[in-house]
C-alpha cells in the first residue's frame, strides 16, 4: 500500500494577523501545512487569516490562540504541540512611543524569552526568530573600506540609537542578542532572518511601518531613512525565507532578507519613475553616506534557493494594495505635453 503525503510539522506563528505572519500563514497554508496556531495579540482582528486561499479547507485546522507574549502561560499554551516556531511579534508603533522601555524593549526582549522558553519546554525543533535589519544596523562604525557592504557580521549600535531616541533598533538588536544568548546556553536550534523595508499587499486591515515608509515618499516625504535603510524585499519573499529557515537542516546563524544593498535615493527614483503622478522627492548626492550597494547581500538566502521578487514589482503591489484600502489617494497620470 502506497504512503499517503508526508503531513507538515505542526507550526506556531506568533504575531499571526500582523503584515509579515498573515503573509507566512498565508505561504504555510500554500506550502501544504495544515496545523498551525495562530498567535496574535489579545483583541486584535484575526478575521483576515480565515479568508486565505485554503484557510477554511476541512484539512486545515488553523487555530487562533490569543496571547500577549509577555504572558508566558498564555504563550506556552500557543506553543504546545507544535514542531516550529515562528516568533514574528514584536512590538512596532507609527508614532514615537512615550514609554520605550515598557513599549517597546521590555516586549519585544521578554517576549522573545517567554517564546524561546516554551519552544523548549515543548521539545520544538527549530525556532526562526523574525529579527530585523534594525539588529544590523544603524552602525556608524562599520567602515566600507575594510568591511564592504553590510552583512550578518554587523550589530546595531546601541548606544548610537539611545543616543537619538531610536528605540525600534534598539528594540529588535536586544531581542535578538537575547534569542542568541539563550539558545547557546539551552541548546536550542535557533535562526534568525533580518528582512530589510517590507513590502507588498496588505492582507492585515491595518497600516503597518514598513508600508507607510514607501506611503510616505508618495506624499513628498524628504526624509532619508539615514542610517536605518539597508534595501527593500517582498514581504512574500520573507515569508518563504521563513519557511526555507525552518525546513533546511543545515540552516543555521543570521539571514539577511534583501533584494539587495541600495541608496534610499535608487529607490525613491525607482518609485518616482513607476508612479511619477505622485511628488516623490528626489533626492541629490547620497542619502546613506558611504553606503556600498550589493546585488546579493542576501546570498546566504540565495545559497538556500531563495529567488527575489524584482523591486519595481514589491512597490507596484504595494501602492495598488494602499490605494484599494484607501491609505493613498489615486492620482492622475500626467498627462504628455
Amino acid at each position: 500500500m502506497a504512503a499517503g503525503p508526508n503531513p507538515k510539522e505542526a507550526v506556531c506563528v506568533t504575531g499571526a494577523n500582523g503584515f509579515i505572519g498573515s503573509w507566512l500563514v498565508r505561504t504555510l497554508l500554500e506550502n501544504g501545512y495544515t496545523n498551525i496556531h495562530a498567535s496574535i495579540y489579545p483583541g486584535s482582528d484575526p478575521t483576515h487569516l480565515f479568508s486565505l486561499p485554503g484557510a477554511n479547507s476541512p484539512s486545515v485546522n488553523l487555530q487562533i490562540y490569543e496571547a500577549d507574549i509577555l504572558d508566558s502561560s498564555a504563550v506556552a499554551k500557543a506553543v504546545d504541540g507544535c514542531q516550529g516556531v515562528f516568533h514574528v511579534a514584536s512590538p512596532c508603533s507609527l508614532e514615537d512611543p512615550k514609554d520605550p522601555d515598557k513599549e517597546l524593549v521590555r516586549p519585544a526582549v521578554q517576549g522573545t524569552l517567554n517564546v524561546l522558553e516554551a519552544a523548549r519546554a515543548a521539545k520544538v525543533r527549530r525556532v526562526v526568530i523574525t529579527s530585523s535589519i534594525s539588529a544590523i544596523v544603524p552602525n556608524p562604525n562599520w567602515n566600507p573600506e575594510t568591511n564592504g557592504a553590510f552583512d550578518e557580521t554587523s550589530w546595531t549600535d546601541l548606544e548610537y540609537c539611545k543616543s537619538r531616541q531610536k528605540w525600534y533598533p534598539v528594540s529588535k538588536t536586544m531581542a535578538e542578542k537575547t534569542a542568541w544568548e539563550f539558545a547557546e546556553k539551552h541548546g536550542m536550534d535557533v535562526v534568525a532572518i533580518n528582512p530589510a523595508t517590507c513590502l507588498g499587499p496588505l492582507l492585515q486591515p491595518n497600516l503597518n511601518a514598513s508600508c507607510a515608509v514607501l506611503l510616505q515618499l508618495l506624499q513628498g516625504s524628504k526624509g532619508t531613512q539615514e542610517y536605518h535603510w539597508l534595501g527593500a524585499v517582498h514581504v512574500k519573499d520573507v515569508a518563504k525565507a521563513q519557511i526555507l529557515l525552518l525546513e533546511s537542516p543545515a540552516a543555521s546563524g543570521r539571514y539577511l532578507c534583501t533584494n539587495g544593498i541600495y541608496q534610499f535615493g535608487n529607490f525613491a527614483e525607482t518609485v518616482s519613475q513607476l508612479f511619477p503622478q505622485y511628488p516623490v522627492h528626489r533626492f541629490t548626492g547620497e542619502t546613506q553616506p558611504g553606503l556600498v550597494s550589493c546585488k546579493d547581500a542576501a546570498k546566504r538566502l540565495i545559497e538556500l534557493g531563495l529567488i527575489f521578487t524584482p523591486v519595481e514589482e514589491a512597490v507596484r503591489e504595494t501602492v495598488e494594495s494602499l490605494q484599494a484600502k484607501g491609505f493613498l489617494k489615486q492620482q492622475q497620470q500626467p498627462s504628455e505635453s
